[in-house]
């Protein structure tokens, strides 16, 4: 499906309900299928999380993830330390592209047994589940946080719980720290201090429910509206200041960008302030490079240069971001170059009106360049990804005013 969006009214007034933290969400269901006992609210509505709950909830012995990412490293670690189970873990084309060898060395390295079916490193995986006796790995600190909240999360279930040992520089910290925090809500036990992250045993959780906080990654997007209409007064709910995700560095981020975020009861308050002061901006997106798309998108779309920097993990996500964002800001106009972990953005304004971007499969390609309809109209290929985290995304546009046509 292919849309074409335009907006032609400058001033944006409104309010957008954004369902449950996709982060958040996998978490919680992974921790509710290893301990029970507790209702959760607020729930995502992203096809990742519906995904999680169907692999959960499956008997069969291959489950099928798709794109869901988070499921797959997730759901890797819970399968290993399942007795007496025997799953094949697969996905999508892309998602057989995606490593997991560090996690699957980190988890046989515990007593798990996981072999490959097809690519050494890569899914399909055969997952004999077993109870692990081991509680002692070691794993490098600049993978993705997701190998570590998996082994922090199932390392809880185990008998004598686990202690992780992080080699190098550690990146993504407020996604290891998510984790944390959660397990704390639930009753258990850790510790992060240095490189060394421990987590005490437990066999059940005393608490009745848990209420997840809304989607920071998919207020991005909103930010990046405010910054780039006219005059902006968007609330968006749920949200609290002392927010678990590291992608609330946004409401931090965006006062430079003329982006006053005010935090009301249970909603924030956007506001369109001031154009930038500055002509380049830079910003290190170690610990919140989901919104490096957006936050890309928004330069271009003020006319300012930036630098990104602490990317290395967007190569390895639904796509090469780095490349695809290269790509197709290019076709837009842009002038941008990009390495193995930063992108660089020259300022301009020559917009090219009428480009269809091409999502690669990767819901925020979609829902990061949508914006930019505020300054030229715009058409998305597979405009349907973005049910991967947000399916109420473009409904959610028409109510601010988008024009949104299929052609």
């Amino acid at each position: 499906m292919i849309l074409k969006l335009q907006q032609k009214q400058p001033n944006l007034n409104g309010t957008v309900r954004i369902t449950g933290s996709k982060s958040e969400s996998n978490r919680l269901l992974l921790l509710q299928a290893l301990f029970g006992n507790f209702e959760i609210k607020n729930l995502s509505n992203s096809e990742d999380s519906d995904m999680m709950q169907q692999a959960l909830a499956s008997t069969e012995k291959t489950v099928d993830i798709h794109h869901a990412g988070t499921a797959m490293r997730f759901l890797t670690a819970y399968f290993a330390a399942y007795e007496g189970r025997e799953t094949i873990l697969t996905g999508s084309s892309r998602m057989q592209e995606r490593p997991i060898g560090l996690l699957v060395n980190a988890l046989n390295s515990l007593g798990a047994d996981i072999t490959y079916l097809k690519n050494e490193g890569f899914a399909p995986l055969l997952i004999k589940g077993k109870k692990l006796e081991q509680n002692k790995v070691a794993l490098e600190a600049n993978v993705s946080s997701q190998y570590i909240s998996a082994l922090m999360m199932v390392g809880a279930s185990l008998p004598n719980g686990i202690e992780i040992e992080l080699i190098g520089k550690i990146t993504s910290v407020p996604y290891i720290e998510m984790t944390r925090s959660l397990l704390t809500q639930l009753g258990i036990d850790s510790t992060f201090e240095g490189q060394i992250i421990t987590v005490k045993p437990v066999s059940s959780v005393d608490i009745s429910e848990m209420v997840v906080e809304s989607d920071w990654s998919s207020a991005s997007y909103y930010y990046s509206l405010a910054a780039l209409c006219d005059s902006a007064a968007l609330k968006l709910s749920s949200y609290k200041k002392n927010s678990l995700q590291g992608d609330s560095a946004l409401a931090e981020i965006y006062t430079e960008l003329g982006v006053e975020t005010t935090y009301l009861d249970t909603e924030i308050l956007l506001k369109k302030i001031q154009e930038p002061k500055s002509k380049r901006v830079a910003f290190d997106l170690a610990n919140s490079p989901d919104i490096a798309q957006t936050i890309a998108v928004t330069c271009y779309g003020l006319g300012i240069g930036c630098d990104l920097t602490g990317l290395h993990t967007l190569k390895i996500k639904e796509t090469d971001r780095l490349e695809a964002l290269k790509a197709e800001l290019t076709k837009l106009g842009a002038e941008i170059s990009v390495s193995n972990d930063s992108l660089h953005l020259k300022p301009g304004t020559n917009y090219q009106a009428d480009v269809t971007i091409k999502t690669y499969q990767d819901h925020r390609m979609a829902m990061a360049f949508a914006p930019m309809a505020l300054r030229v109209p715009i058409a998305f290929e597979d405009a349907e990804v973005v049910n991967k985290s947000y399916p109420d995304y473009w409904d959610d546009l028409k109510s601010l005013g988008f024009e949104i046509n299929e052609r």
